[in-house]
């Protein structure tokens, strides 16, 4: 992952409304809960690469920066808005893009794409040859 993409993926994650919570979340119900194992298995290969690759200490680092815009003392307004599952199932697929931004260069394109689907529904140019589904506007909490 780049220096450039790593301040993209923050810098946006920091800019979302609690409407751009509630699509993340929404991108978790369509593409992670319910494809948990295959979800699970990307996971653990992103994480045995970053490992291999002697990226664990900078993973860990990209991943607490992450933890304390959405859970942390200094929670940004939207995520602390959307707490609970809501926020959570938004967070989850926030970790799952950001694991595979860290570990693309090691993990298949499928992998990749497993990790990064949920969020894609909020950040398009993850997966920028896959369409974002129609978000359900009527099911939409104001």
């Amino acid at each position: 992952m780049s220096q450039k993409e790593r301040e993209r993926f923050l810098r946006e994650l920091g800019a979302f409304s609690a409407a751009g919570v509630e699509r993340a979340a929404w991108g978790w119900d369509q593409h992670g809960e319910g494809n948990i194992g295959s979800f699970r298995d990307a996971e653990r290969a992103a994480l045995r690469a970053i490992e291999t690759a002697n990226r664990g200490p900078r993973w860990d680092e990209f991943r607490r920066s992450i933890f304390d815009m959405t859970e942390g003392r200094k929670a940004l307004v939207a995520w602390q808005f959307e707490h609970g599952e809501k926020g959570h199932k938004a967070e989850r697929a926030a970790f799952g893009a950001a694991l595979a931004l860290f570990a693309r260069d090691h993990i298949t394109h499928e992998q990749f794409a497993t990790l990064a689907r949920p969020m894609d529904e909020a950040l398009p140019w993850l997966l920028p040859k896959e369409p974002a589904h129609p978000y359900p506007e009527g099911d939409r909490e104001v």
